[in-house]
């Protein structure tokens, strides 16, 4: 597979130099270091002795690449300690237990701010850090579900479609704590104070849902599954079958596009059905039999070199072999794990792999070494694997 357009030496990345103590979690605070890490910035995880993560072998979780791994139980009594060593010297700590578990453990923004003034804390969580919720257990699913935007996705006929983990944990959840805690870094180094920063996937998945609330406003959308023109309701912004059994993606929404689509179809006298919402359940059926006479193969052929806005729907392992995303590299092979290259892209400090997933506890003697610790993080010779 071609990686053409990526760095043939990883650059170091913008953040070159910022340090991150993340205490290990799954999910979107794993994802958010793992971005902070490819930027550049020199993660430290904090993992938990016998913890199991993702409960797949370390070697796979790419969430993990980039970064360095050392092991400390925190309800040792030494444990804390250790944890707020690291944080004094650290610019930002990320951690996703539910509220009041890190205070408890001895590592809550307050001791971390006694020992570092400056260091940003990023927590992550589901339902954020206060409201009736907080103290509950829940997953991505349970979090969007009340944002109201599960209730967009999917048939009308049919229970809202799961967008994987995708919307909540990721979108909603990691990408906001990243920007939070560079904003928040960005703040420190101008006052020298830190501050706490709390990313609730709540709060971020319905922040992602700005402009369909301004359409709401102005009775331009309809809050019902499939009934606009986003949301798969429109029939020529949606997806249809192919011959076999494959799928298309339709996004000719404006009127040359819209033109151009039909033209590939062989279905110009349905121009008018563009602005006219009464025909598009006629639309749609002749769409959906145009695109179900042939393969999907075939289609993609027919459009790729238009502006037409239709493209294949591939699967996981398809994608990185896509014309346009091999010649750019949005796929790499690290360590013969074919994954995401890091993103987006930056002129003057590129971001590449340095490292694969770290493995548990396998760096604590270099983190005690780079960070300037007086003493091992971990004295257990076992866990070191310098």
């Amino acid at each position: 597979m071609t990686t053409a357009g990526t760095p043939a030496t990883p650059g170091s990345g913008p953040l070159s130099g910022v340090r991150v103590v993340e205490l290990a979690g799954i999910g979107p605070g794993p994802f958010a270091a793992m971005l902070l890490a490819d930027l550049g910035a020199d993660v430290v995880r904090v993992d938990r002795p016998g913890g199991q993560g993702l409960g797949i072998d370390p070697a796979y979780d790419i969430t993990n690449r980039n970064k360095r791994s050392v092991l400390v139980d925190l309800k040792a009594p030494d444990g804390p300690a250790r944890v707020l060593d690291l944080a004094a010297r650290a610019d930002i700590l990320i951690e996703g237990y539910r509220p009041g578990v890190a205070e408890r453990l001895g590592v809550g923004p307050a001791d971390c701010h006694a020992r570092n003034p400056r260091l940003v804390y990023g927590r992550m969580t589901g339902w954020g850090q206060d409201g009736p919720l907080a103290q509950r257990a829940g997953h991505d699913v349970a979090y969007i579900a009340v944002t109201g935007t599960l209730g967009m996705i999917g048939r009308p006929d049919e229970p809202p479609a799961v967008p994987a983990n995708l919307l909540g944990d990721y979108a909603g959840g990691s990408l906001y704590l990243v920007v939070g805690v560079l904003a928040a870094l960005h703040h420190a180094r101008a006052t020298g104070a830190g501050q706490v920063v709390d990313a609730a996937i709540v709060d971020g998945t319905a922040h992602l849902s700005a402009m369909i609330h301004g359409m709401l406003a102005a009775g331009g959308w309809q809050d019902r599954r499939a009934a606009n023109l986003l949301d798969g309701g429109c029939p020529y912004y949606g997806t249809y079958e192919t011959a076999d059994g494959g799928h298309m993606a339709v996004g000719a929404l404006e009127g040359r596009f819209y033109a151009e689509f039909l033209r590939l179809l062989g279905l110009d006298d349905l121009a008018p059905a563009h602005q006219d919402w009464t025909r598009w359940e006629e639309l749609r059926e002749r769409v959906a039999a145009r695109f179900k006479s042939r393969t999907r193969d075939e289609w993609t052929a027919v459009f790729e070199e238009s502006d037409a806005c239709v493209a294949p729907v591939l699967s996981l392992r398809e994608a990185p072999h896509h014309p346009h995303l091999a010649a750019r590299g949005t796929f790499t092979d690290h360590g013969g794990i074919t994954q995401p290259a890091p993103a987006p892209r930056f002129s003057a400090t590129p971001t590449g792999i340095r490292s694969g997933p770290a493995r548990p506890g396998a760096d604590t003697g270099t983190v005690a070494r780079d960070w300037g610790m007086t003493e091992r993080v971990n004295d257990d010779p076992v866990a070191d694997g310098d």
